[in-house]
């Protein structure tokens, strides 16, 4: 899961120059996310990513439009959904 907290100065600068969209677009098209949320936290606009991270090289692609263009502090966490959970529960049951 990828955390995105925005910096309020640049995403207020890039919500009234309509380059928000877009940011969040170009990153959105390569990952393909399973679930998106929007809120706040800590006071600043924040979005939470669910997607499957393929390759751990694929995180400077997935992060640098958020900096760059938003001024963003990222998190990524590893999380799974509950097929994911069963089977590593399996996998230690059988060790």
């Amino acid at each position: 899961m990828l955390t995105v907290q925005m910096d309020t100065e640049k995403a207020n600068k890039a919500i009234t120059s309509n380059t928000l969209a877009g940011t969040m677009k170009s990153v959105f098209d390569r990952i393909k996310p399973e679930a998106a949320y929007f809120g706040a936290m800590d006071g600043m606009r924040t979005g939470y990513i669910v997607f499957d991270l393929k390759e751990p090289s694929d995180i400077p692609t997935i992060a640098e439009p958020f900096f760059q263009d938003l001024g963003a502090k990222i998190s990524f966490v590893p999380v799974m959904n509950f097929d994911d959970v069963q089977g590593g529960l399996q996998k230690f049951g059988s060790n």
